[in-house]
């Protein structure tokens, strides 16, 4: 049985008549930039994630950088923290901003960003806090939204993985004025290219980021402030559009995915489950795997694809070397990123498959 360690196919069957049915409307209006179907999944992505306003961006990346554009934090004399165990990405879009990447250590129980850490590191160039709700998994938003209201800092959250999750029951934007998310195919809600969103309560963080996203202009061929071209096709709109009904049933399948692994792994020789929320959307089902590497090799010859998400911590990639932190800085991150292995998880996958893999974990440990 080969077990990949995403499959879209299932997904894309389900949804295709309501794919179909939206390309169809969009090619009608032969309006294929900002056009009725980007207007209309803002509106109803929105509404789902229990905010006002959502804008859409090109990618995730984008929707971290305008944000934090927006507040303000676009400067090399500004510093910005955020998790050294993320994708690149967060660092990237911090990088482009204009200010200074910082990172700081995860808590080792949860992999997520520690606020303890974070407070020791601030310094007078703190300007702003990204934290990662990695694998799904929401971050301790009350600790952050306290901290920076108590330093005055831009809190911006990276929920690219994190769709429709919330925090102790309520939106995230209730914690934030900026949350972004990433639409990349196996994304809980994916298109089928790069796309991005920003969700936000606040009328004027919607109005600017409008103009921010579309070159600066406000409607017309002027530009009025230094923009970006990045904006949310009307293409990937469609397949959203079609995809957005369907988020909270695909969530609840990976949940119960989620909850068969760690029944059948709990008690696995060589294998440590981070803890994870209630409020988990389980993005990722990520494992700490003694052994990992030869794990996955043994995964791998019986047809099973895995991920390592992230084998490296930002502080230690080439293009954050100047983030002021060795080897040996963050000892949690960097021994996450030695033990963490990705199981396959997706929408629709069987009982039988996930018993599957579960049973080759087993085994290698034994």
């Amino acid at each position: 049985m080969k077990i990949p360690a995403a499959n879209l196919q299932r997904a894309l069957e389900a949804t295709r008549p309501d794919c179909q049915a939206r390309l169809e409307e969009m090619f009608a209006r032969s309006q294929f930039i900002l056009g009725e179907q980007v207007a209309a999944f803002e509106r109803e992505f929105a509404a789902h994630l229990g905010a006002r306003y959502a804008i859409g961006v090109g990618t995730g990346t984008a929707a971290i950088e305008l944000s934090l554009r927006d507040a303000g934090v676009s400067s090399a004399r500004q510093e910005v923290i955020t998790s050294a165990l993320t994708a690149p990405f967060t660092g990237v879009a911090i990088v482009s901003s204009g200010a200074r990447l910082r990172l700081a250590d995860i808590d080792p129980d949860t992999l997520l960003l520690d606020p303890g850490d974070v407070e020791n590191r601030l310094t007078r160039r703190t300007a702003a806090i990204v934290p990662v709700h990695l694998y799904g998994n929401p971050c301790p938003m009350d600790r952050f939204a306290a901290l920076a209201r108590a330093r005055r800092l831009v809190l911006v959250q990276d929920a690219c993985q994190a769709h429709g999750a919330r925090y102790r029951g309520r939106p995230l934007t209730d914690y934030s004025p900026y949350v972004a998310y990433s639409f990349y195919p196996t994304k809980n809600l994916g298109c089928l290219g790069d796309g991005g969103a920003i969700v936000t309560d606040r009328a004027t963080v919607n109005r600017r980021l409008r103009s921010l996203r579309d070159g600066g202009r406000r409607g017309g061929q002027v530009a009025v402030t230094a923009g970006v071209n990045s904006r949310l096709d009307e293409m990937q709109a469609c397949y959203l559009r079609a995809f957005l009904p369907r988020l909270a049933e695909w969530n609840a399948q990976r949940a119960i995915t989620a909850a068969l692994y760690d029944g059948a792994l709990r008690d696995c020789p060589g294998v440590r489950l981070p803890v994870r929320s209630p409020a988990s959307v389980n993005h990722l089902y990520v494992i700490r795997a003694a052994r990992r590497d030869r794990l996955r090799d043994r995964l791998a010859r019986h047809g099973i694809g895995t991920g390592v998400h992230y084998p490296v911590p930002l502080h230690l990639m080439p293009a954050f070397r100047d983030c002021g932190l060795r080897r040996g800085d963050l000892p949690h991150a960097e021994r996450a990123c030695r033990e963490i292995l990705s199981l396959p998880l997706w929408p629709y996958m069987t009982m039988s498959e996930a018993l599957e893999v579960a049973e080759q974990v087993r085994r290698f440990y034994r």
